[in-house]
């Protein structure tokens, strides 16, 4: 079985494509921290970051290229994807992506809305999940809310 899951911060803005007739494409960076801590004997382990190259297909993009900004928090799941390249110097190149096939927005709508989403009067918390698996090629968006607007 090849599954990952992801709770992380996104790095920078997400970079949209439209590529084979209209079929859009997102790439993100997502930074997963784990935190420091101190074992029995004294010894300080620190705070460890890692950053994961993100693609999302189709409509999860679309979502992506509308509702996510630099900063935002995302539950990402998906599987690992392997791939080469040759660079200018003939010599092979290797490296790792996450492919996703779901999405959680964990970000407020507060603080998205600072980024330029238009969501009209936020109260309370929500989230949103996309899953890019939900039946033949069709993208469902589920919303939890408490009592506010939805801006899609």
């Amino acid at each position: 079985m090849n599954k990952v899951m992801l709770i992380g911060n996104v790095g920078r803005d997400p970079e949209v494509r439209y590529v084979d007739q209209g079929q859009a494409v997102a790439r993100l960076t997502l930074a997963t921290t784990e935190r420091g801590y101190t074992l029995q004997n004294g010894t300080q382990v620190p705070e460890r970051t890692e950053w994961h190259n993100v693609i999302l297909w189709r409509k999860l993009a679309e979502v992506v290229e509308h509702y996510v900004h630099k900063g935002d928090k995302l539950y990402i799941e998906g599987r690992i994807h392997y791939a080469s390249y040759d660079d200018k110097q003939g010599k092979r190149q290797y490296y790792t992506e996450i492919w996703a096939d779901n999405m959680e927005m964990l970000t407020p709508r507060q603080a998205s809305s600072a980024h330029g989403v238009a969501a009209a009067s936020v109260t309370g918390s929500s989230f949103s999940t996309v899953n890019a698996n939900a039946g033949q090629g069709q993208t469902a968006i589920e919303t939890e809310t408490k009592d506010e607007p939805l801006p899609f």
